[in-house]
């Protein structure tokens, strides 16, 4: 052995014990340096509403217990979603632990997290979204089962509700299901919708309404003619859903059965029916244009549906006003946030 090697032996494993103390230090995770805003207890979870205001007004990141959900909703409200809704759409805990980060990271550019939330939550509309909206988080009565919206949920809830009526063909189910699962690469939930229901997707995502002038099937409209009001419009989800089943007398194919859920649930055109987020938005936590990022990148979090409920009948909820900015200040959500 050289003098040299004797020298650097021990150079070396000094080295090499410093290395492996950063490493437990930071974490052991790559990037850990960027994430200077993680609080120091983020591994006790928020259980709370109130614990999870206070880490978002904190700018903190932290975990977030499953027990908790997130809804947004207009200012004011005093339902979850409008009091028509037999179902309320809801964002999971990982939903939540992302709109830590968006407020940790955005703080100081708050469109960014306010529209960054409803982009994530799947919301069409926003480069002129003005409406003061909220989120609430929220958790749920004992026995309230929140269930992943896949298509045969959807049915699976009506026969519950209603019995079995022949109103949601089995046959028409399957082409639903597989209209949506067959997607080649490229393909996305808006092409998918067109190929179901003919309305146009470039139309769709410029915000014209379902009509014959954007190509929509006579089937298709045909069931939300029956349908009647939206419960945005006043009517309930169930006299919608019943409207349907005893006044559509045209083909109960795949294009009536999209229709129903369209008119009575709320489950537009961005709804993937698999139970994940989607947007042609650029996706917050992607640093890329919408147009650079692939289909597979705008899927964001996971969503579920559970009873419509007013505030009251919860447990514990907090409200958190997002802040929307001015329309003029989204650029991000075509040219990408970072």
């Amino acid at each position: 052995m050289t003098v040299h090697q004797l020298i650097a032996r021990p150079r070396t494993r000094l080295l090499t014990v410093l290395a492996a103390c950063l490493f437990v230090l930071l974490g052991g995770v790559p990037g850990a340096l960027a994430d200077t805003r993680r609080d120091p207890a983020s591994t006790d979870c928020i259980s709370t509403p109130a614990e999870y205001k206070a880490a978002w007004d904190a700018r903190q990141v932290r975990c977030v217990s499953p027990s908790l959900f997130g809804t947004t909703h207009t200012r004011g409200d005093t339902t979850l979603y409008p009091s028509g809704f037999w179902y309320a759409w809801a964002g999971s805990n990982t939903n939540l632990e992302r709109y830590l980060q968006l407020r940790s990271r955005y703080g100081d550019q708050p469109p960014k997290t306010g529209i960054g939330v409803l982009s994530f939550v799947g919301y069409p509309g926003l480069d002129s979204w003005d409406t003061p909206t909220d989120l609430a988080v929220y958790t749920l009565p004992a026995g309230t089962r929140a269930q992943v919206p896949a298509f045969e949920t959807w049915f699976r809830l009506l026969d519950e509700k209603f019995g079995h009526t022949d109103a949601y063909p089995l046959a028409a189910q399957r082409d639903l299901v597989l209209a949506y699962s067959r997607l080649g690469p490229g393909e996305d939930v808006v092409g998918a919708f067109q190929d179901v229901t003919g309305c146009k997707r470039a139309r769709l995502l410029k915000g014209a309404a379902p009509s014959a002038a954007i190509g929509c099937s006579r089937d298709f409209l045909d069931a939300l003619a029956a349908a009647g009001p939206s419960p945005y419009d006043g009517a309930s989800s169930l006299a919608c859903f019943a409207n349907f089943q005893s006044g559509y007398t045209g083909p109960r194919d795949a294009a009536a059965l999209r229709g129903v859920l369209y008119q009575c649930q709320d489950a537009g055109f961005l709804n993937t029916g698999v139970g994940l987020g989607y947007n042609t938005y650029a996706n917050p936590f992607v640093c890329k244009s919408a147009a650079a990022q692939t289909v597979r990148q705008r899927y964001t979090g996971r969503e579920f549906v559970l009873p419509n409920a007013s505030f009251g009948e919860l447990p514990s909820h907090a409200d958190i006003p997002l802040d929307l900015g001015s329309p003029n200040q989204r650029g991000f959500l075509q040219k990408g946030y970072c």
